[in-house]
């Protein structure tokens, strides 16, 4: 998912997100493991990189949550921004210039000062190198200091959701001036959070405590990261207490675990969601009467259950019904008849192939892809399910290389988050190369309009196009399941799957 996510996944996060998790080694040179007072966290994966500014990985956004800050953060319980390394902020009448009060006394890990400085260089990285995230400021026109304890950042047309843009995840945090010049940022890490890097290699990640944190030293020594992919083992690690926290979660066994006094198990709804998309570079995909034939064929709800055991609602949008954004748009009841059809129209002759893409790091996508085919097979379309790293699967996502895959983005808030990356012609996340004038045209309104009722009518317009041409094949958005060791204290589960340790106190 992204992050990123995400996935959007978000992805959230996406989303993203963009998606979560994987990687090949980082090797920092440290040891590491866990200790008295040293929390363990099973999670499914391990980091791809630790450059905030390039992962998409929600694995790596796990670790760094906890090591960077951005100048705005997410409340846990609303997710509307509160300060972080900005106390305040204000905007001039016609909303094209922001100016961010920046926080005193502020150190990062190395104890060098934060001031403005490193807020321009962190922002103009992203920008003048187009990273991953350089689409978050596509309505800046400029990033600068004035003075050590404020930064103005000037628009060329209103952004109401600028606080999200450059706080929502920690894939924009900030550096400390010509970071990447003086650290391998993929391997080293410099940060202002409570936590530091310690160490990271095949087997965890492994942080210490920042005695000089800005916000107070967390109480416990550091976090071990454990990468522990079959959620079964990561909740028997956690019930023989060889770690105290986990989010691999078995979806099957969420329900029993409610009377289980060996764990504390809690849910909340997310603001994920879990989607396939088609490759329109890929005949016959690129047909929107098999795109739609595809939709009509299979059933979200089995899907859902398929995959997280009740802990999802099934959903035909992005976003899910708890928001203010949410839109109650169903057009794809499940129809094969109809779905043979449309195939039919498209000129189509079965039995079709189509390869759909999911990845073992998450294995509820490969539980739910076999209730999928055998969905599709009733109609005549025969899917070869590829199981992949996931690794493997984010480099032939970008190179284009599948007829279909299937994920999630974790963490959005704002609508433009659920849409505009992954639907806006030539958006960063548009992997599947989705183009209408008309989308692009909403996603741009949308982006800049500051009234919510207002916003929520373009985005409920581009969503109805998106879904009907089927850019995106939404299925469902998932709950957020996680537990921790009984007396484990100070830790509060959150619906964008952002994991903060520095207030947790261990037994």
């Amino acid at each position: 998912m992204r992050a990123p996510r995400l996935l959007a996944l978000t992805a959230t996060g996406t989303l993203a997100l963009t998606a979560c998790g994987g990687g090949e080694s980082v090797d920092t040179g440290g040891g590491g493991g866990g200790g008295d007072n040293v929390l363990v966290a099973a999670v499914s994966a391990q980091p791809d990189q630790l450059d905030p500014h390039v992962t998409t990985a929600y694995a790596s956004f796990q670790v760094l949550e906890n090591v960077y800050d951005t100048l705005v953060v997410p409340d846990p319980e609303d997710l509307t921004m509160q300060p972080s390394l900005a106390t305040e902020w204000s905007t001039s009448e016609d909303d094209l210039e922001w100016r961010f009060t920046l926080r005193d006394g502020v150190t990062f890990h190395d104890g060098s000062e934060f001031d403005s400085a490193d807020v321009v260089y962190s922002y103009n990285r992203i920008i003048d190198e187009e990273l991953s995230n350089s689409f978050r400021f596509q309505n800046v026109e400029s990033v600068e200091a004035d003075g050590p304890d404020t930064v103005v950042i000037r628009l060329t047309q209103p952004t109401p959701n600028l606080l999200e843009r450059i706080g929502s995840f920690k894939g924009m945090a900030i550096l400390p001036e010509n970071a990447a010049e003086d650290l391998d940022l993929t391997t080293e890490a410099n940060g202002t959070g409570p936590f530091e890097l310690e160490s990271s290699d095949a087997s965890s990640t492994v942080l210490a405590a920042y005695e000089d944190y800005w916000g107070g030293a967390p109480s416990i020594d550091g976090v071990e990261f454990r990468y522990i992919t079959e959620p079964a083992a990561a909740l028997t690690a956690l019930q023989n207490g060889e770690v105290q926290w986990t989010d691999n979660v078995p979806p099957q066994q969420i329900e029993s675990l409610d009377d289980d006094d060996s764990v504390e198990l809690e849910t909340t709804s997310s603001v994920d969601y879990w989607y396939m998309s088609m490759n329109y570079a890929r005949p016959p995909f690129d047909n929107r009467d098999v795109r739609r034939a595809i939709s009509f064929a299979i059933d979200r709800e089995a899907v859902a259950e398929a995959a997280w055991f009740g802990a999802a609602e099934e959903n035909q949008t992005a976003i899910p019904e708890d928001s203010f954004f949410y839109y109650d748009y169903e057009p794809f009841d499940r129809d094969p008849e109809q779905a043979r059809q449309l195939l039919a129209q498209a000129g189509v002759s079965t039995p079709l192939t189509m390869g759909l893409m999911v990845t073992d790091e998450y294995p509820e996508t490969v539980t739910a892809a076999q209730v999928i085919a055998d969905q599709l097979s009733e109609v005549g379309i025969e899917v070869e399910i590829e199981t992949l790293d996931f690794a493997t699967w984010l480099d032939r996502q970008g190179a284009g290389d599948y007829d279909a895959f299937y994920l999630g983005w974790l963490g959005n808030l704002d609508p433009a988050a659920f849409y505009q990356e992954q639907h806006q012609t030539d958006g960063p996340n548009n992997y599947q190369g989705y183009s209408n004038p008309q989308v692009d045209q909403l996603l741009q309104q949308g982006a800049t309009e500051t009234d919510d009722a207002a916003r929520k009518a373009i985005y409920d317009q581009a969503a109805t196009i998106i879904v009907d041409d089927v850019s995106y094949l939404y299925l469902y958005n998932p709950d957020v399941v996680q537990a921790w060791a009984p007396g484990l204290s100070g830790y509060q589960i959150r619906a964008d799957k952002a994991i903060n340790f520095e207030n947790v106190e261990l037994p």
